[in-house]
């Protein structure tokens, strides 16, 4: 871990993408069905941890890039949308749960898209 200049901690060491997409593809499989509370409460949170991960690092690499490069400008959209989806509550029942999870694996997907897309060299 690292400081900036702000004062937050970010890692140094390298993003497992693997891992993540097949986390993120579990949760959002399609007849994905988790019913214990427990279960579902560690995987929001794992999610929301690969979610804060993720978005300094894409944020950065659309800072590598001019303002009209379009893959940095749909990354910031998804860096919108994935900041929103932080702050949605766990949810009160087994569905909704469910579907918070589902949504922070979307967005978790979709940034490692855009970190590995706005890492390659132009």
């Amino acid at each position: 871990m690292n400081a900036t200049a702000d004062g937050r901690c970010v890692s140094t060491a390298p993003l497992d993408l693997e891992t993540i997409r097949r986390t993120a593809q579990e949760v959002i499989a399609d007849g994905a069905r988790i019913e214990q509370p427990d279960e579902i409460a560690t995987i929001i949170t794992l999610l929301r941890g690969v979610l804060e991960l993720l978005i300094p690092e894409v944020e950065t690499l659309t800072g590598r890039h001019p303002r009209e490069h379009v893959p940095a400008i749909c990354a910031r959209a998804c860096l919108g949308e994935s900041r929103m989806r932080l702050r949605l509550g766990n949810g009160d029942t087994p569905a909704v749960r469910l579907s918070t999870a589902q949504r922070l694996a979307r967005s978790a997907l979709a940034l490692a898209d855009h970190y590995e897309r706005l890492g390659e060299p132009s």
